[in-house]
């Protein structure tokens, strides 16, 4: 993101309707919106499958081709994967912010209902939690015992 670009749209958290104008509102959902093109559009760059040339199976005919090779395609597919997963789950979270905008929940943070500060929105748009719930939140994710932790 660009720096700047959310420090013009989001000077205060937008907890109600009633409680901003629908030019503030109109602009924040402009901005998601943005966003979410963004993204999108990087999940395309992207493209789908892995070329055959990036894969185990497009080296195994050359004579050069050996284990460090085969540990590069591994790691640049596995590179490929996860860089997909993330930007299908921001879209999510963006798609997710549009909703709570719409329904005038956006900006309240969803684990002790109060405002999100305007800079951690302006920095991370999606955010669902205020700072201290979030470093709670961390934390205890990284206290749990090894068998507790849940990956999604």
């Amino acid at each position: 993101m660009l720096p700047g670009t959310w420090t013009a749209i989001c000077p205060t958290v937008v907890p109600k309707e009633e409680d901003s104008t629908v030019d503030d509102r109109q602009e924040i959902r402009r901005r998601l919106e943005t966003e979410l093109r963004r993204t999108v559009t990087r999940l395309r760059e992207l493209g789908g499958p892995v070329p055959v040339d990036h894969t185990i199976a497009g080296l195994e005919g050359d004579s050069a081709f050996d284990v460090f090779d085969q540990a590069d395609v591994i790691e640049t597919r596995e590179s490929h994967f996860a860089t997909r997963e993330r930007l299908i789950a921001r879209l999510e979270q963006l798609r997710q912010a549009l909703e709570r905008l719409a329904a005038g929940t956006y900006g309240i943070c969803t684990e002790c209902e109060q405002p999100i500060s305007p800079a951690r929105l302006r920095a991370i748009p999606e955010a669902t939690t205020c700072v201290p719930c979030q470093e709670r939140l961390e934390r205890e994710r990284t206290q749990r015992p090894a068998d507790e932790i849940v990956i999604t």
